[in-house]
């Protein structure tokens, strides 16, 4: 085995780059923080689409995975960001946070350490908010910087959007991070400018210096090694050979699509799956893959009458709304947003407008077609097939729908692409549409979920440590009882601020 350290930590995206920066905090605690995609360690190498946040980078980071999101549907490419910062380094830098009542719904199942309560003071750790910085709610001297843009720096679309939001009746929102407020108005979103500030930027950057830890990318982790029932270090491959690292504390921070395959190829899941893979089983865990939950969304796509002012430099995403379906007693389980362009065939002449669901009572699965650690998982997101879900998003798809067909931004349409208007839009064939062509807003979530020990499918405990065995944690996305209300980045950064904290502060809870 090589040296052994203190603490290894798997993946260095949302979480595990919070993770690792506040746990060698503490001088005395050797870190090293494992990362399967390339490091860039400073500004003036960062390749251009990990710097671009005014869209997505899809393919040059990506994992290249694919899912299932409907039974109907066809399979379609899942991003996932490969590379210091993980999906952070690669996302729309949308910074939402969720709903307290999301946190306070974790604690009543079982999770007391994650009410909204003791969760705000992480979120206003990780925030620099350099428009409501000085609110209770938020933070200001935190290594992710999160702004909004103002009226004259949005797009001739997101003006008319939010002004057709103004003639429709829905409130202006200028934060939708206050926690009590809903309404239409700017994305909070981490940049600066045209920067995104991954946590490889906010995070690691400045923990770089540090002698303890270590960060060591292009390491691809095959498998948790065990004695009996203790992890004891990490099997990887790294420049086209396995080795193995020895450690006192394993923290899987792979994200909710990684950190479970670990876990299945490491023993840790339900007992026929392991069976089924030829693995040996450590610990039956029934909720590793069986929990995933995510957000579905449906969008409207229409041509404008001068496609001059779509320009695939500009930011595609600036602002949101969010509010309550019909007969819901959940606040704010919808969102529409606007696409300032959406691709669709060789001509730059689309906008989209898209509705989404955000609390869900649907669950999907993961599953490994087999234990090689180069097969990727099988990811079936099960969307719509839950009536209530269902319903409530065909309520926001409608009110999308209207978007594109009033004021405002209607008078930048010139027709509607999808869905079909020359067909009736009746509610069997709205129902039709979602169970066909329903996609993921990208939160994967709840694939290794924390909960009490009563919890069959708790994976977890709150302190995001295994159950059944010793010296292992899970904390990314995964843990997650349930999809918060929200974008899940700033939720992932969340988990790596607490984990991290109580890592650095309350190491005898994980045996350090």
């Amino acid at each position: 085995m090589n040296q052994p350290y203190d603490i290894v930590i798997v993946g260095a995206g949302s979480s595990g780059a919070a993770i690792a920066a506040r746990a060698s905090e503490d001088p005395r605690r050797s870190v090293l923080l494992l990362e399967a995609g390339p490091d860039y360690p400073d500004l003036a190498h960062l390749p251009f689409d990990l710097l671009n946040s005014h869209n997505n980078s899809y393919t040059a980071h990506d994992w290249g995975l694919a899912y299932q999101p409907t039974a109907a549907g066809r399979s379609a490419p899942f991003p996932r960001g490969r590379v210091t910062g993980g999906s952070s380094a690669v996302n729309t830098t949308i910074a939402l946070r969720g709903l307290p009542e999301d946190y306070d719904a974790w604690a009543a199942a079982g999770n007391p350490e994650w009410s909204w309560d003791r969760v705000l003071p992480a979120f206003r750790r990780l925030e620099r908010d350099l428009d409501f910085g000085d609110r209770p709610y938020h933070g200001n001297a935190g290594p992710i910087t999160i702004r909004r843009y103002q009226w004259d720096e949005l797009t001739a679309v997101h003006q008319a959007w939010l002004e057709t939001a103004d003639q429709l009746g829905y409130p202006r929102c200028d934060d939708a991070n206050d926690p009590s407020s809903w309404g239409a108005g700017p994305h909070p979103m981490n940049k600066i400018g045209r920067l995104r500030i991954s946590t490889a930027i906010g995070y690691l950057a400045p923990a770089r210096a540090r002698p303890n830890l270590t960060i060591q990318p292009n390491t691809l982790v095959r498998r948790i090694l065990f004695q009996r029932n203790r992890a004891i270090g990490l099997e990887v491959e790294r420049n086209g050979s396995v080795e193995t690292y020895q450690c006192r504390l394993a923290i899987l921070s792979a994200g909710a699509i990684h950190s479970p395959a670990i876990l299945l190829r490491s023993g840790i899941g339900p007992a026929q799956e392991l069976t089924r893979l030829g693995v040996e089983p450590i610990h039956a865990a029934e909720g590793v893959g069986t929990r995933l939950s995510d957000h579905p969304a449906l969008a409207v796509v229409a041509t404008v009458r001068d496609p001059s002012i779509l320009d695939p430099d500009q930011p595609i995403v600036q602002t949101i709304l969010r509010y309550t379906a019909p007969d819901s007693p959940y606040r704010n389980d919808l969102q529409i947003e606007a696409f300032s362009f959406s691709p669709r065939g060789s001509r730059l002449e689309t906008i989209a407008v898209a509705a989404v669901l955000e609390q869900v009572n649907g669950r999907g699965r993961l599953r490994l077609p087999s234990a090689e650690p180069h097969t990727p998982p099988t990811i079936e997101n099960h969307f719509c097939e839950d009536p209530e879900d269902r319903r409530r998003l065909a309520v926001s798809f409608r009110h999308a729908l209207t978007f594109v067909t009033t004021g405002p931004l209607a008078r930048l349409v010139d027709r509607v692409v999808f869905p079909d208007l020359s067909r009736p839009l009746s509610e069997e064939a709205l129902d039709r549409l979602l169970l066909r062509f329903a996609a993921s807003g990208y939160h994967p979530c709840s694939t290794a979920p924390m909960g009490p020990p009563t919890d069959t499918h708790a994976v977890v405990d709150q302190y995001g440590r295994a159950y059944g065995v010793e010296g292992l944690v899970v904390a990314d996305a995964s843990i997650m009882p349930t999809v918060p209300r929200a974008n899940t980045n700033l939720t992932s950064i969340m988990i790596g601020e607490m984990v991290g904290e109580w890592v650095r502060t309350r190491p005898e809870l994980y045996g350090l």
